[in-house]
């Protein structure tokens, strides 16, 4: 079937997100690579083994681009039905299924792949109200944020447990379609009535964690993945009437249309999302062990520099190269702390930080420029008629100390600043994780899960 002009500029659009999350992990992980080649990360050993956990997450998140692997996980309390969910999905019954509490003990996954280029990866967790709650939250949290897709599962009016679980779930920032399984067991009545119920859930709560835009109706789903066995009357050709017990086919097509129409509109945009934020919080966690690591150094270089500015800035006569000349130590400064914490930082990128650390310092660092230029301007003056009367070198020197004092303060605060902003904002550059998150929000169709996540996820950028 021949596709829309509409359907492929959608393809082509999510394409060109999965092309750009590749290239910023590829970037992101060659970076490290010739740090180790290098031998500024194998020159410190303890350090290179702190940040070894995250840049094997940066690669396997890679290969799960390159795969066009995306992850849907299955969440819900005990006995609400998630392994007979993913084995309807699958079309066989490979997950273990019965009607004691606690049938899955560990996340299992298996393979679906319902057309297209992309597989789809369904992982199966225990229930979030099993024995050893906290090992089991953690482990829920870990899946969450490896998933591209959360299936939510519940079988009845929701508890104060599950509502705090979904709540918790939401906070993953993960697209999240709410599965009401085990409908053949409700009269149309009571179904109806749940599902309303479901409804006004999705629409808004007092604790500000989604708003009413954050999951549609059309994003709550009845199912019956294992429908109880009814009892049917059977007419034989001789006039016998009998009665036996069947178990129908499961009820699932309008949870997998859902799931499909959201891979069709914005499953690779999604796979590439994640896996950018997925690299964001590793280079951020490498950023904080490196920086706590070599604290000191950091320290002593920060000091280096202050002395640096104070005394470069304290004797030169000029007034208008104290101005550049401190630009120019300010912007060393950042990029030796960079190279220090093995980050990559570019000069443009290095400037970029420095007019973001002036722009929100309160006015105190351009307040330093302007200083430095009233100063270097008195000192200049001074300079030049210093050969006619010998106290206008008193006056340079009072001028150049305080200059110099000014100077070396602004060199500290901005080394300061740049140790935090570095941290942070480890992820910056054209190829950066947090720019390609940017453009690829900004992209998005308003009709899309991923713009209803839009605020949520800019806000930690």
């Amino acid at each position: 079937m021949a596709l829309t002009l509409s359907q492929t500029n959608t393809r082509n659009l999510q394409e060109t997100h999965l092309n750009r999350a590749r290239a910023s992990l590829r970037q992101t992980i060659s970076w490290y690579a010739y740090l180790r080649k290098s031998g500024q990360l194998s020159a410190k050993p303890e350090l290179a083994g702190l940040v070894k956990p995250e840049i094997e997450v940066l690669t396997t998140t890679l290969n799960k681009l390159d795969g066009n692997v995306v992850r849907i996980a299955a969440f819900g309390l005990v006995s609400r039905g998630k392994s007979a969910v993913l084995n309807s999905l699958v079309g066989e019954k490979i997950l273990q299924t019965g009607p004691l509490n606690g049938v899955t003990q560990w996340p299992r996954s298996l393979r679906w792949q319902p057309g297209g280029k992309v597989i789809v990866e369904l992982i199966d967790t225990p229930g979030l109200d099993e024995i050893e709650g906290e090992t089991r939250e953690q482990m829920a949290r870990d899946v969450a944020q490896q998933a591209d897709l959360i299936l939510f599962v519940v079988s009845g009016d929701i508890t104060r447990t599950e509502y705090q679980g979904f709540l918790e779930l939401r906070q993953s920032q993960k697209p999240l379609i709410l599965v009401f399984n085990k409908v053949d067991l409700y009269p149309d009545t009571d179904r109806t009535k749940i599902y309303q119920n479901l409804q006004r859930l999705s629409v808004g709560n007092t604790q500000g964690v989604f708003n009413k835009q954050d999951i549609l109706p059309d994003e709550i789903v009845m199912v019956a993945a294992e429908p109880a066995p009814i009892e049917v009357r059977v007419e034989y050709p001789d006039g016998q009437v009998n009665y036996e017990w069947e178990t129908p086919p499961p009820q699932v097509e309008e949870l997998k249309q859902t799931i499909l129409n959201i891979l069709n509109r914005e499953g690779r945009s999604l796979l590439a999302l994640n896996a950018l934020v997925q690299a964001r919080c590793a280079e951020e966690k490498i950023a904080d062990k490196t920086i706590n690591y070599r604290q000191q150094e950091a320290e002593e270089i920060i000091w280096k520099y202050a002395k640096y500015k104070a005394l470069a800035i304290g004797l030169n006569p000029i007034a208008f190269f104290d101005v550049i000349g401190g630009l120019v130590v300010d912007l060393a400064l950042i990029r030796s702390l960079a190279k220090l914490y093995s980050l990559p930082m570019t000069s443009y990128e290095a400037s970029k930080l420095l007019q973001k650390i002036f722009l929100s310092s309160g006015g105190l660092l351009l307040g330093e420029i302007g200083s430095s230029l009233m100063l270097g301007m008195g000192k200049s003056a001074a300079a030049i008629a210093s050969g006619e009367n010998p106290l206008n070198i008193t006056t340079f020197g009072v001028s150049a100390i305080a200059q110099a004092g000014i100077a070396g303060y602004g060199a500290y605060t901005v080394g300061k600043a740049a140790q935090v902003y570095l941290e942070q904002g480890c992820t910056w550059g054209q190829l950066g994780a947090s720019t390609v998150i940017q453009e690829i929000l900004s992209q998005v169709d308003k009709n899309t899960i991923l713009y209803r996540l839009r605020e949520h996820l800019e806000l930690k950028n």
